[in-house]
This record gives structure tokens, sequence and C-alpha cells, in this order.
């Protein structure tokens, strides 16, 4: 396993990390700006002036989210990455529905996934689903998890969007722990597994998970899971767990055998202009 291998999320036409500073960062989702705080960006604002443009601005009040209008904002808007296409919202939890900081796993995923003939991938935690938009259109049958039917459904209508076939990916509402246990009974097999499991979350009907307790059981079902063969691949994000690459990474160390050609590390957002980044999360993947 290759630590210390940090990716670095940069520009592209549709986002852009204008600036941040003031545990504050400054973003353009196509033409709408935003301002969200950031409890890592504990330097000075670089460029004040560009933040008179935001359209809207996230703060917590009496304990509770809310978006300060500045200007006017749509409901969603349609953002690209290469071929995939998604909807942008502004969520009651500060989130977009969309996490930059994951470009450099997109674009290995797919180059990954296009190696492979027709391969099956599950996407846990799934999310708004952009990571299983790219994986469909690199050639794979996805097999996309979240508990959360809201999020489901935003998934889905960003495959919609991305003009996906119905039946390239398959949308299960479920809590991933169980998900895994059933598909191990059954003897169900995947090309490939991507996942980005939170601190703390509720499964579809009500079941608890924990980071610290359940994700040992969660690997070690996923080593089932996970096909024996050349070019089969392993990607897992952490953006809330608060751990360290290396505690990630040597997690999967020991339930995976063969990671000798793995990578760990940080995830980090530049800004569009200059040199200073945020770190945004952490990350471990592997091809067999």
């Amino acid at each position: 396993m290759q630590y210390d291998k940090h990716l670095v999320s940069t520009s592209w036409t549709d986002y852009e990390l204008l600036d941040s500073g003031d545990s504050m960062k400054l973003e353009r989702f196509g033409s709408i700006v935003v301002a969200r705080p950031e409890t890592q960006a504990l330097w000075k604002k670089m460029r004040p002036e560009l933040w008179e443009t935001a359209h809207a601005e996230f703060a917590f009040e009496e304990k509770k989210g809310v978006w300060n209008m500045k200007k006017s904002v749509p409901e969603s808007w349609q953002l690209s990455w290469h071929a995939a296409r998604f909807l942008v919202r502004l969520t009651g939890f500060k989130h977009t529905g969309i996490f930059p900081e994951q470009a450099p796993n997109w674009q290995w995923l797919s180059e990954k996934v296009s190696k492979l003939e027709k391969p099956n991938v599950l996407n846990l935690f799934g999310y708004t689903g952009i990571a299983s938009l790219v994986a469909a259109q690199a050639g794979a049958f996805v097999t996309h998890v979240d508990a959360s039917k809201q999020s489901l459904d935003w998934a889905h209508e960003n495959a919609r969007l991305s003009t996906i076939k119905e039946d390239f990916i398959r949308w299960i509402l479920d809590d991933a722990l169980a998900f895994v246990k059933r598909e191990v009974r059954r003897g169900a097999q995947y090309d490939g597994i991507i996942l980005d499991p939170p601190a703390f979350g509720r499964g579809a009907k009500g079941e608890v998970w924990k980071i610290e307790e359940d994700f040992s059981a969660l690997l070690d079902g996923l080593k089932e899971l996970l096909a024996d063969k050349p070019g089969s691949f392993f990607l897992i994000n952490g953006y809330a767990a608060g751990y360290a690459p290396r505690s990630f990474a040597q997690a999967i160390e020991s339930v995976f055998p063969s990671t000798e050609t793995g990578e760990a590390g940080e995830l980090f957002i530049q800004e569009s202009s200059s040199e200073r980044v945020i770190p945004a999360g952490i990350y471990v993947r592997f091809v067999r």
C-alpha cells in the first residue's frame, strides 16, 4: 500500500473553489456562487472582494442551518462533469448534492471500469449517485444502495439527466450492512466496490450505523463480495468519520489480501487562483 498519495481536485467548467478562509469557503456551482462553513479553513481570506458575489450563504442560527439568500437561486440547477449530468440543490445540511473533491476518484473509477468486460459494480452509501453515473457510463452495471429515499430519488433523477438506460443501474433502498449480509448469503460477486460510509447513520428500517462498531463487519462482508480476479477494484472514501487515511488503509489491509499496489491519502480541493487547498476527506483504493 502506498500511503500519503494525496489527490487534489482542481476547477472544471461547472465547479470552482473561488476562495476560502475565516472558517468559510466560497464556491461556484455553474453560475451560482455559494458561501459555506468550512472548519478546515483556519487561514484568512485571500480575495475578500469575491465574497460579495455570493448568491447564498449558509449559517447556523439557533442550532439550525439556514441559507441566507442574497440573490435569486433556483430550487435546483444542472451541472456536468464530463458526460455525467446531475442536479445541484441547496439543502438544509449545507450540502449541495455533489462532493467536488471526488473528481480524481471519478476519473480513476472510469478508467478501471473501462478495462473490464461488462463489470458488476456495487456503490454503497451511494448518495446522489455521481460515482454510479460515471461507472455506468464507462460500461458497468451498477447496484446503487442508499438508506435515504430522498437521496435515492435524487440519484435516479441524475441518471435520467445523464441519459443512462434504466437497466444499467439497480436502485436499492436499504441499510448498507444488511444488504451486504444478504448478498453474501446469496453468493453475489462484484467486480468493483465503492463506498463512502458516514460516521453515524440510520438504515431504511431504522437500523443504526456506527462506524466504530459496524465498519469491521462491513469489510468482512465486502471481502466475500469482491470478485477474486485481475482488474477487480475497491474504492472507499471517508468524509465525516474523522479518521486518518492510515487508519482506513490498515483496516483494508487487515481484511483484503494483495493490496500492495493500493493507494491511500487525503483528498483536497484547490483554490482556482492560488496554491492553497482545503482538506476534504480521505480515500483508500486498490486493484487486484
